[in-house]
C-alpha cells in the first residue's frame, strides 16, 4: 500500500484541507498506517500534480487561503484498480522480537524492564481500541452500517492487541524462570 491510496481512501468519503486529512488519517487510518504530516503534505502535491486530486482555495478572514482537496474521478478510478488488486503479506520489523531473540546476551532483568513498557502501550492501544468499539457499538444498527467494514479494521486492532498481550505474559513466565 502507499500512502496515496490511504489518501484517496479518505478524500473518497469526504473532502479537506492537509491539516483535516492530517487528523483524520491520525483518528482512522493511523492506528495501522503511519505517516508524517510532512510525507501527507508532499503526497498531495503529487497527487494534485498527477490529477489524481484537485484543490480549490478557501478565502478565510484574518488567515492564509486553506487548500481543500477532493477525489478526482481519476483519482477514484485509481483506488478502485488498487482496491481490486492482491496484496502481498504484510512483514514486521519489531526491534523488541530482535532483542529477545538475542536475549541470552543479557539479563532477563533488563528484557522485562522493556517488556513491561512495551506491555503498557499495547494496553493503552486496546482500551483505545475497546472504546471505540464501544463507540460504534452504542450507535443505533442503521447508523453502524456505514462503518461496518472499518469496524473489522477495529476488530482486526483488538484482536492483535488482545493476541500481544497474551504473548506477553508468556515472554514474562519465561523470563521469571
Amino acid at each position: 500500500m502507499s500512502l496515496k491510496h490511504a489518501i484517496l481512501t479518505l478524500l473518497e468519503t469526504e473532502e479537506g484541507s492537509g491539516y483535516d486529512l492530517l487528523k483524520r488519517f491520525k483518528a482512522r487510518l493511523g492506528f495501522f498506517w503511519n505517516a508524517s504530516h510532512q510525507q501527507i503534505y508532499q503526497q498531495l502535491k503529487k497527487m494534485n500534480e498527477d490529477g489524481l486530486i484537485h484543490c480549490t482555495l478557501d478565502t478565510q478572514i484574518n488567515k492564509p487561503d486553506r487548500k481543500v482537496y477532493a477525489i478526482t474521478q481519476k483519482g477514484h478510478d485509481a483506488l478502485v484498480e488498487w482496491i481490486e488488486q492482491p496484496v502481498k503479506v504484510n512483514k514486521i520489523n519489531d526491534a523488541l522480537l530482535v532483542k529477545l531473540y538475542a536475549g541470552h546476551l543479557t539479563d532477563a532483568d533488563t528484557l522485562m524492564t522493556e517488556l513491561k513498557e512495551h506491555e503498557k502501550i499495547h494496553q493503552r492501544m486496546l482500551e483505545t481500541f475497546l472504546q471505540l468499539e464501544n463507540d460504534y457499538l452504542s450507535l443505533p444498527p442503521d447508523q453502524q452500517q456505514p462503518f461496518t467494514l472499518p469496524y473489522l479494521t477495529l476488530r482486526r486492532g483488538i484482536l492483535g492487541e488482545q493476541a500481544w498481550l497474551t504473548w506477553a505474559s508468556e515472554v514474562k513466565q519465561t523470563l521469571q524462570k
